[in-house]
């Protein structure tokens, strides 16, 4: 019975590499390029003002991707505002938008 783990350690080739190996092998480069890491340096290089650094990061996924993962921060950076400023994130977009604070709406039917 306690050969099964030698005998296991000598077919898997993980088992066969020695430790120090394994550890200095380098990082497997990536495939693609993440949208959401080309949406934020596509958000931060118009904030910056850097069209150059903006149209590189667009051109790195399709731009119905792009379009997505600007949502998606957008999203997150309103709600995490939201919280940190304890208001609505419909406030929070209209202040940064410089829009009007406009009355809350009624729902349909409720003619008090």
């Amino acid at each position: 019975m306690a050969r099964v783990p030698e005998r296991l350690r000598r077919l898997l080739p993980s088992a066969r590499r020695a430790p120090e190996t394994a550890a200095t092998a380098p990082p497997r480069p990536r495939q693609g390029h993440n949208l959401f890491e080309a949406a934020a340096e596509y958000v931060a290089a118009c904030a910056e003002d850097d069209p150059a650094r903006a149209e590189e990061a667009a051109s790195r996924v399709s731009p119905g991707m792009l379009s997505f993962g600007v949502n998606e921060l957008a999203c997150r950076a309103l709600l995490t505002l939201a919280r940190e400023r304890n208001e609505s994130p419909r406030a929070v977009a209209r202040s940064l938008l410089g829009l009007r604070e406009e009355p809350a709406r009624r729902p349909a039917g409720d003619d008090v």
